[in-house]
């Protein structure tokens, strides 16, 4: 009869390491006695797991606590400088890089060209880009804990594998595989809403929240789903093509190949176009060439800027009213460049939110605006290291948690 995987040893004492990493994190400083407390694990199991994290430089005692009823005790924190990870985001023609502390702090960025548009190309640039932000960041390379790769398209996860890139046009590439042997040092891999999604989860909007969903809007929309404090990938990954979802059979063409796409509707480049036809018909001033433009010809009072944005909210909107009724998660959290339209986006889907959702489920959902950095895909894609470092083994796929034990 085959073993439980809860009776092998070293996973349970992997499982009571991330229990005791997570609380120090989440809860530090704190004492030991306090750890054992919250975590119900005795304080001998604390004491030697508390001095493997202090060997592995992850945890530091810090100042003494309150002393009025005796002995003061010890605290213990995370230590953010513990080690270090970097995050990839690989676009159509460049990579954005970001070196981070073990709380997902920002020490440096950079950005490398693709020399060209093949896998080869591709991992050369990441490579090039790992290289580089150690340098900048002026870090031993034994300090360097992994590199995560976020990108578009459809990617086993597990496998490191790219199954299909809208951009490029490739399939079943293993490109984990590919800049591990280059770098040395263990890679992820992951679709890049996803790799945001990691990061709401450990250190945003969705920190501490079960069930919720991160829309990104921007070239394109996707979605990133947490379901029970796990994200859902689906069964090989494709799971969240929230943006490929039909909203109208004989709508604009889709980059997908497929007609009336949410993304058609609501995708910067289909705003752009929608602007451009605008310029034509002189209703708004040349030029248009940036959504950024889009936005100032809004703020600055245009009627058909103002116009192209709110059609976009309703069906935004109207999209995210079906999760709403299919998810009933506790929050949606909606990131990408697109936030950068503010409520001339958001006003109209805020209501047709309100108007769309079915009784009874509107008020449980909170709608977060987050703000937007140039280097948050970067920061989200160097999470996939640190979900290994935090994530439970309990919560790991059994291929996974066998490795970790």
């Amino acid at each position: 009869m085959p073993r439980h995987p809860l009776g092998n040893r070293n996973l349970i004492r992997a499982i009571n390491r991330s229990a005791v990493l997570n609380l120090i994190k989440a809860e530090g400083p704190i004492s030991r006695k306090e750890v054992s407390h919250r975590s119900g694990l005795s304080a001998a199991t604390i004491t030697g797991i508390t001095a493997d994290l202090m060997d592995d430089g992850l945890v530091f005692e810090k100042a003494q606590g309150d002393s009025r009823k005796g002995r003061p005790p010890i605290l213990l924190a995370l230590n953010p400088r513990g080690g270090y990870v970097v995050g990839l985001k690989l676009t159509e023609n460049h990579v954005i890089g970001a070196l981070t502390d073990l709380e997902a702090t920002v020490l440096a960025k950079r950005t490398v060209q693709l020399g060209g548009h093949g896998p080869d190309d591709a991992v050369e640039a990441l490579a090039e880009a790992v290289r580089g932000l150690v340098a900048d960041g002026r870090i031993r390379r034994n300090q360097l804990l992994g590199v995560g790769v976020g990108l578009a398209g459809t990617v086993d996860a597990e496998r490191g594998l790219l199954r299909q890139s809208p951009h490029f046009g490739w399939r079943d590439v293993p490109l984990g595989e590919m800049l591990q042997r280059r770098v040395r040092v263990p890679v992820w891999i992951d679709n890049d809403v996803n790799t945001l999604t990691l990061t709401e989860k450990w250190f945003g909007e969705g920190h501490g929240i079960d069930d919720f969903l991160t829309v990104t809007v921007g070239r394109g929309v996707g979605m990133g789903i947490v379901v029970n404090g796990q994200v859902y990938r689906g069964m090989r990954g494709g799971a969240g093509e929230f943006g490929h979802t039909v909203i109208e059979p004989d709508g604009p063409l889709c980059d997908c190949g497929k007609r009336g796409c949410l993304e058609a509707f609501v995708g910067d480049p289909a705003l752009l176009r929608l602007a451009a036809q605008a310029v034509s018909r002189g209703e708004i001033p040349p030029p248009i060439e940036r959504m950024e433009d889009l936005v100032a010809q809004s703020e600055a009072g245009n009627p058909a800027a103002r116009a192209i944005f709110a059609r976009a909210g309703e069906i935004l909107g109207r999209g995210i009213a079906n999760l709403v009724n299919l998810f009933n998660p506790q929050r949606i959290i909606i990131s990408g460049e697109g936030v950068r339209a503010g409520e001339w986006l958001f006003g109209p889907m805020r209501s047709t939110i309100a108007r769309e959702v079915m009784p009874g489920l509107a008020d449980m959902t909170e709608i977060r605006i987050d703000t937007w950095g140039d280097d948050a895909w970067a920061r989200g894609a160097a999470s996939l290291v640190l979900r290994e470092l935090f994530e439970s083994p309990v919560h790991r796929e059994p291929q996974r948690a066998a490795q970790a034990a």
